[in-house]
């Protein structure tokens, strides 16, 4: 469970950010890979990233599997549970096209691509495949949101009957169902509008709304994905446009705030709960990472060029994200 958004500020600077909701303790950790490094993927094979990229991810002995990055030409990206609809075909020795694990998607696409379309390219020349999660030890089911500097979106899905890839008007993405769904979903809230209800007459019987926001009141509770994706879609398509990137970033923290999950109101079928772990935004057009974790909302500042721009091409684990809370200087 996790969402997605990208927007642009007054100066069309875009911004992207997530939710990374989960149930296993994933000690996520911010790593950088400058142009020209070699990393593995998941079927042990070293591969060489043409641009620098730097992401929030997961890492197991020689393995970092990236849950949302950046690259140094400003394409961005996140993977996100799509469970129920997602299908990978196991890897191939005799298959034609370049195989790619879909753990290993986001970092291969930040690693080549410079923008999406790039990407749309790419997309025809490789075949997503599943390999088992040594955390979960299932096929994660994934499917991905990408974005660059023009502040467009693509959402690529990977299900029974082939590779999709979708522009994405709205800038949002969830779970499941998939995003056509979604998308035909948001008909269903035609009437959801900022403005207030005034009065209602109800054959003579005149009602007056509780206070603000009665215009919100057909919007869907809950954290299910498509409530989640209804819920975004409509703050951030009626925000006040932010005119800075720093009021950007701010925004979409607030944003996602709409949608965070507690410690507790989530539980899975094996009785452990799904949480916001941490969210993150990313400054597209400046490389600069924000974040915060579940258990420290201070929002951490990280700039990625001066890490880039070290000269060296060995991988860099910057380490946990999990930051202590401090208040002034402390002896």
């Amino acid at each position: 469970m996790c969402t997605a958004i990208n927007f642009l500020n007054q100066q069309h600077e875009n911004v992207f950010g997530r939710t990374m909701d989960f149930h296993y303790i994933l000690d996520p950790r911010l790593a950088v890979f400058p142009a020209g490094s070699t990393w593995e993927n998941t079927l042990g094979r070293q591969l060489t990233d043409r641009y620098a990229v730097a992401g929030i991810s997961r890492h197991f002995k020689n393995l970092y599997v990236l849950f949302d990055g950046v690259n140094e030409k400003g394409l961005a990206g996140g993977a996100l549970y799509f469970k129920g609809y997602a299908d990978f075909p196991p890897f191939s020795q005799q298959s034609g096209k370049a195989q790619v694990p879909a753990l290993d998607f986001l970092h291969y696409v930040l690693g080549l691509c410079a923008s999406l379309d790039d990407l749309r390219e790419l997309l025809a020349d490789i075949t997503l495949v599943g390999l088992q999660d040594k955390l979960t030890g299932t096929v994660a089911p994934l499917h991905w949101i990408f974005t660059d500097l023009s502040g467009k979106s693509l959402v690529v899905e990977q299900i029974k009957q082939g590779l999709n890839a979708y522009e994405n008007p709205v800038g949002v993405l969830t779970n499941s169902p998939d995003f056509p769904w979604q998308m035909t979903n948001l008909r269903s809230y035609i009437g959801a509008a900022p403005e207030q209800t005034e009065q209602a007459d109800w054959g003579g019987f005149r009602m007056e709304p509780f206070g603000q926001a009665a215009g919100t009141s057909v919007l869907p509770g809950g954290y299910t994905p498509p409530a989640r994706f209804v819920r975004t879609a409509f703050q951030k398509l009626h925000m006040v446009q932010p005119e800075t990137m720093q009021e950007a970033v701010i925004a979409g923290f607030h944003i996602l705030e709409g949608v965070t999950l507690p410690n507790g109101v989530v539980k899975t079928a094996n009785g452990t709960f799904d949480y916001t772990q941490y969210t993150s935004m990313i400054d597209l057009p400046n490389k600069v990472y924000y974040f915060k974790t579940y258990e420290n909302p201070q929002i951490i500042r990280v700039d990625l060029k001066p890490v880039w721009a070290s000269g060296e091409q060995t991988v860099r684990d910057l380490g946990s994200i999990h930051v202590p809370i401090r208040y002034g200087t402390m002896e």
